[in-house]
Order: C-alpha cells, then sequence, then structure tokens
C-alpha cells in the first residue's frame, strides 16, 4: 500500500512562490500516477495537477496551469508542486493523491492519500 506525506506548505505573500513535496513509501512508487489536490475551507476537494507514471505526461487545472509545475523523482519517490505567482485564492490544505493507470482528473479516482499541508497565500 502506497503511504504518502505532504511537506512544505507554508505563509506565503502574493505573488511570491512555494515548493510543496509529497514523500512515498510502502509501495512500487513508479507504478502510480501521482497528482495534488487542494481544498479550501467550506469547499470540495479539488484537481490541481497530475504527472504520468513515468513522468512524461501532465495535466493541470485552468486556475493554475502557467503558474504551477508538478514533478516527480522515481529513484527518490517524490513528486513535487512548485507555486508560483500565488494568489490568496490558491490558500487551502494541499494534498498528495496516488492511483494506478492514466493520468485522470476524478478526485474519487486517487486511492492513496496524504493527510495535507496547508498553504496560505497573503494578500
Amino acid at each position: 500500500q502506497l503511504q504518502l506525506e505532504e511537506s512544505g506548505g507554508g505563509l506565503v505573500q502574493a505573488g511570491g512562490s512555494l515548493r510543496l513535496l509529497c514523500t512515498a513509501s510502502g509501495g512500487v512508487f513508479s507504478d502510480h500516477v501521482m497528482a495534488w489536490f487542494r481544498q479550501a475551507p467550506g469547499r470540495e476537494r479539488e484537481f490541481v495537477a497530475a504527472i504520468a507514471r513515468s513522468g512524461g505526461g501532465t495535466a493541470y487545472s485552468d486556475s493554475v496551469k502557467g503558474r504551477f509545475t508538478i514533478s516527480r523523482d522515481n529513484a527518490k519517490n517524490t513528486v513535487h508542486l512548485q507555486l508560483s505567482s500565488v494568489k490568496p485564492e490558491d490558500t487551502a490544505v494541499y494534498y498528495c493523491g496516488g492511483r494506478y493507470g492514466t493520468v485522470v482528473t476524478r478526485t474519487g479516482a486517487y486511492g492513496f492519500w496524504g493527510q495535507g499541508t496547508q498553504v496560505t497565500v497573503s494578500s
């Protein structure tokens, strides 16, 4: 079973940058599509970005496209999310998710989750 742990969240000013890290253990990391989701207070968890098993394909939500970058290192069992030009509306708990198969954006398609890391963007 894949176990995931996020880190790197914190407080950042609007327009700034932040780099989130997800570390995996307990499974064959390269067998899993990896993704980042986020959940703001009072809202449903929403897709942010995903990356294919080999790292050769990525997908982004329209709200972060061009500002966030997802990457992975299969040798280190890690996946990163680089946040740039952040906005107050990016404030949320960010979750790392994993699944077998192909890149999809649906939250329910991911069976492995971390505990989340808080990102707060001040205006």
